[in-house]
């Protein structure tokens, strides 16, 4: 498909792409979360950004053999044919635009941490999230140069306060601080692996350069560089933030706040730096929710190209976006984040994140999988993707049975649509050929 400039994304908005989408607000809590881990988390994040690293090597491959859209789904279908490409599809489509529900609030909920007026005010949280989620599916709309550009910018800003902390390690390191007490926590494998699963998450959308090639200027080369370079960063950036509160910051102090990383900053420039960080992370959440809305849109209009989704999801805007697929992604996305917010619904909302992770990290492993069958003949990318197929199903693994059970049964529930769209289609090839 050939594409105007003013449609297309350069090297720099591709790299905001990954690097905005795998950091989102998560990043703001997750210190505290791993806190009572001890030095097993800088050994866990060392093996998740080990297995991410091997992700980057996959898709930055595959992205130069089949610079095309829809990213795992094309890679599938090229590799294993059209079905094993739908439930690719399926099953990362449906991750994204749920987890898109989670990263709404999270908007939403730092914002309330500077207006704390927003959460007295009886369902004005779950307006501001939907008012959030249809801002950014407007941008999208317009063009991918738009959306593009918010990236960028949101990316950036989020990194900033990120970056001042662990400078200020640095310096503290250099200048001889005194050290944190040592958590005392033994190191063995079970720690590691605790870790692992949870810095794992901080990596979901790696992959994001690779759903909107055909919208990517020369896209055999922007995308590989931009997948491995964002990577290399993000695990520079949390590597480094983990570093800095293992040596600075007393385990129970950091296990106890609800916002480390504002706490961190504030010993050392003040309390009012709280509100400061909470905007950052409020535009975090913000960016990478733009991010993900992008993607979101782009599967269905793939899927639709490539003939095991509804055709009437391929047509495109003015501007050369997937507006239908937009459109039903945050349809979807707002159903999700209202019913989130009713009473009682947070936990439920827990489990079918869950679920869907479930469903969507199968995305991951046939990407590996499909590396090993289109590139058959390079030993480095053998190395990368068995790699990364074992550790997918490790993180697979880590979710449990009950979230794997129903991440295959939300699989099985997309096949239906798959039959239909391939039936009709062959029904219509049929008739054509009587008529």
């Amino acid at each position: 498909m050939d594409v105007t400039k003013g449609r297309t994304l350069g090297f720099w908005a591709v790299l905001a792409l990954c690097v905005g989408n795998m950091i989102g607000s998560g990043i703001y809590l997750l210190p505290g979360t791993l806190a009572p881990l001890g030095w097993n988390q800088l050994i866990g994040w060392l093996v998740t950004i080990g297995g991410a690293l091997a992700l980057s090597v996959v898709f930055a491959r595959l992205s130069a053999k089949v610079p095309r859209a829809g990213g795992p789904y094309a890679y599938a279908d090229a590799a294993f044919g059209p079905q094993a490409g739908f439930v690719t599809a399926w099953s990362y489509w449906v991750m994204t635009w749920v987890g898109n529900g989670a990263i709404a609030v999270a908007v939403v909920s730092n914002l309330s941490l500077i207006f704390p007026a927003i959460g007295t005010i009886e369902g004005l949280p779950a307006l501001l999230a939907v008012g959030c989620v249809w801002l950014l599916t407007l941008i999208n709309i317009a063009g991918v140069r738009a959306a593009g550009r918010v990236q960028e910018v949101t990316t950036v800003l989020k990194v900033l306060p990120l970056v001042a902390l662990i400078l200020l390690a640095l310096y503290l390191l250099i200048g001889g601080a005194p050290r944190a007490p040592d958590p005392g926590v033994t190191i063995t494998s079970g720690h590691v692996a605790a870790a692992a699963a949870l810095t794992f998450w901080g990596f979901l959308g790696l992959e994001s350069g690779t759903v909107p090639a055909d919208k990517v200027d020369n896209p055999q080369r922007n995308v590989p560089r931009a997948t491995l370079i964002g990577v290399t960063l993000t695990g520079l950036i949390y590597f480094g933030i983990s570093l800095a509160f293992a040596l600075f910051m007393p385990v129970r102090e950091a296990a106890s706040s609800p916002a480390p990383v504002a706490d961190f900053l504030g010993h050392y420039f003040g309390g009012g730096v709280a509100r400061v960080v909470a905007l950052f992370a409020a535009i975090s959440a913000f960016g990478a929710l733009n991010g993900w809305i992008l993607v979101q849109g782009e599967m269905p209009w793939a899927m639709a190209r490539g003939g095991v989704f509804p055709r009437w999801f391929a047509t495109e805007s003015r501007s050369g976006t997937p507006l239908r697929g937009h459109i039903l992604s945050s349809s979807l996305l707002t159903a999700l984040t209202l019913m989130n917010y009713q009473k009682g619904m947070a936990s439920l909302f827990e489990t079918i994140a869950s679920i869907s992770l479930a469903a969507g990290l199968l995305a991951y492993l046939m990407s590996a999988l499909a590396a090993l069958k289109l590139l058959p003949g390079e030993r480095g990318l053998a190395a990368a993707a068995v790699i990364a197929a074992l550790f997918t199903l490790w993180a697979e693994w880590g979710l449990g049975l009950s979230a794997l059970g129903w991440g295959a049964v939300l699989v099985v529930l997309g096949l239906p649509v798959y039959w239909m769209v391939r039936t009709a289609g062959s029904s219509g090839s049929s008739a054509g050929q009587q008529g």
